[in-house]
């Protein structure tokens, strides 16, 4: 058996599926898109991850959409939509979606966890600010 926490999923063309390295960190995402490049913005990153806090970043997938699924605590999602941000608090078991091009960040009350499925080819990053 594998933990989605430790060892992510990459589901490609196909309708494959492949079981990744155990995530290490920032510098992980860049060796998984070396890794997958073939897939192009097709292939797309299933990961799980818990929170005590909120992200210090911000974060877009400019070729496709994400989905995020609340599993455990209380998740706010915070997207930035037409120059306005808009929230919204997921509970275990609900999701949202991210649309291609949505820039988006989170916020917890106390601690959760998420299942991602993201589409990362070209994902670009930037400061939060306090």
């Amino acid at each position: 058996m594998t933990k989605l926490t430790k060892h992510p999923v990459h589901l490609g063309l196909g309708a494959s599926a492949v079981i990744e390295p155990a995530f290490t960190g920032v510098e992980w995402y860049y060796e998984y898109l070396a890794r997958h490049e073939e897939d192009g913005c097709e292939g797309r990153l299933v990961s799980m991850f818990s929170f005590s806090e909120g992200w210090d970043s911000w974060e877009m997938h400019p070729n496709g959409a994400e989905v995020v699924i609340c599993t455990e605590g209380q998740l706010i999602l915070i997207q930035e939509i037409d120059g306005e941000e808009r929230s919204t608090v997921l509970a275990a078991g609900e999701y949202a979606i991210n649309p291609a091009g949505v820039w988006h960040t989170a916020d917890v009350v106390t601690q959760a966890t998420a299942v991602f499925i993201t589409a990362g080819l070209g994902t670009e990053q930037r400061t939060r600010e306090p």
